[in-house]
Formats: structure tokens, C-alpha cells, sequence
């Protein structure tokens, strides 16, 4: 089976590329960029779209870009090249809670996994939970800083590795639509992520709680980003830190 995966370099795209060729798929990386298993063009131009969809069964969409906004044209784009090409499953990888959620970003991701559903193309949509890797990302972004700033809200994060496994299972299965969400196998408060980070990187900075108020906050604290327990993931945070801090 061949398959176009967006997003392909990314932390979940690796992992995830890695699985399906493992399984034997023809794997096409869509990239901006050159090199060994890529095809190359631009999903916001849509240039070379209908040369790498040619000859495609499926379509993996992992693709963002959180700080420019354009994921919702991106999507449409994508969506009408995958029409034209005859794509015959398009699997999109979106985040639990995108339809309660006034966030942003979340909002968006909203709009993309709409796009996907009245698009008339047999698809599967998989929310999952922020990754283990994330939550370091938040840590690490303020290296430079003698403090982190962060709000205190409930977390259940998620191995990217045990992502990837499932959208590699969601591939090679019938469209479904959208499939339960998918979390880690913990609830916890991500001040309490932060301090198991520092503990085992030896750091010391003061954690600051922002006092944040409004609609979109309330929504994380309630935790309608989560998916409740038990979790699909088996990795903890813990677990993770443990694995890749040095």
C-alpha cells in the first residue's frame, strides 16, 4: 500500500514513518525540504501535491503549524488534491477536547477535523493527548530563563512512540471515522511534571503558577482535555523523564 504522510520529519511523523515501512508500506514523505524517501512541494501553495498523490491509497495527515494558523487551508487543500488523486483513506491525527475547547489553536484543529468529515472522503480522525515530549518542550523553551512560568492545570500526557503504534494500526484498518480518543495512563498537575523534569535534570528554578482566568482556562482545569482513565498509553511521565533526561 502507498502512503503519503504530511509532517513525516516531526516528532510523531519519525516514529511513525519508521512503524509503517517496518510493516512494508511504500512510505512518501511530503516536505518542503529534499532527501532519502521524500517527495517534495508546499501544502499551503499546494505545489507538488498532485505528483505525490499520484498512485496514493492513503493519506497521513500529521502536518501543523501551530504558529502561523494555517492549518485549516493546509487541510482544504490537502483534502481537495486527495479528491482529485482518488485517495481512498485520509487519516488525520487531531487533539482531545478540540470540540469544547475555546483555545485557539484547538479551535482550529476543529475546523480541519470538520474539513476532513464533509469532505466526502472515507476518513478516520484520532484525537490524542499531549505528548510526554511536550511537557519537556514547555520546560526547555524557558532554559534561558532563571524561572518557569506555567499554569496549573491536570495533564494526562502521552508517549509520541505509542501514538505513532496506533495511527500505524489506524492506516492499515477500514476508514472508522472517528475512533475513541487516546491518552497516557495518568492524570497528574503539570506543576508536578515540571518538578519530576527538574528533579531528574538537577535544576532548581522557581516554578511560578500564572494567575490565568477566562473561558479557555477553565476549560483546561475541568479537563476537557483529557480523555479520562484508563489511558491507551502504559508509559508514564515519570517513566519518560527517566528514559530520555541525562
Amino acid at each position: 500500500m502507498t502512503i503519503l504522510v504530511t509532517g513525516g520529519t516531526g516528532s510523531l511523523g519519525r516514529p511513525t514513518v519508521e512503524l509503517l515501512r517496518a510493516a512494508g508500506n511504500d512510505v512518501r514523505v511530503f516536505s518542503r525540504t529534499r532527501g532519502p524517501g521524500r517527495v517534495t512541494g508546499n501544502l499551503t501553495s499546494g505545489e507538488g501535491l498532485a505528483e505525490a498523490l499520484d498512485g496514493v491509497h492513503t493519506v497521513l495527515h500529521l502536518a501543523t503549524s501551530a504558529a502561523s494558523g494555517k492549518d485549516a487551508a493546509q487541510t482544504r487543500r490537502l483534502l481537495d488534491a486527495s479528491l482529485a488523486a482518488g485517495v481512498a483513506h485520509f487519516v488525520y491525527i487531531s487533539i482531545v477536547g478540540v470540540d469544547v475547547n475555546p483555545y485557539p489553536y484547538y479551535r482550529i484543529k476543529f475546523a480541519c477535523e470538520r474539513a476532513i468529515s464533509e469532505s466526502g472522503i472515507p476518513h478516520t480522525i484520532l484525537r490524542a493527548t499531549q505528548f510526554h515530549s511536550f511537557l519537556a518542550m514547555l520546560v526547555s523553551a524557558q532554559r534561558r530563563f532563571p524561572f518557569i512560568l506555567a499554569a496549573d492545570i491536570p495533564v494526562q500526557p502521552i508517549a509520541g512512540e505509542e501514538v505513532a503504534a496506533r495511527l500505524v494500526e489506524l492506516v492499515g484498518a477500514a476508514p472508522a471515522g472517528a475512533v475513541p480518543d487516546i491518552g497516557g495512563p495518568e492524570q497528574l498537575r503539570l506543576l508536578d511534571a515540571i518538578a519530576t523534569l527538574q528533579a531528574a535534570a538537577g535544576t532548581h528554578k522557581r516554578v511560578w503558577a500564572l494567575p490565568l482566568a477566562g473561558r479557555t482556562i477553565r476549560a483546561f482545569r475541568s479537563g476537557t482535555h483529557m480523555p479520562g482513565l484508563p489511558g491507551f498509553g502504559r508509559e508514564t511521565f515519570a517513566e519518560y523523564v527517566q528514559r530520555v533526561v541525562r
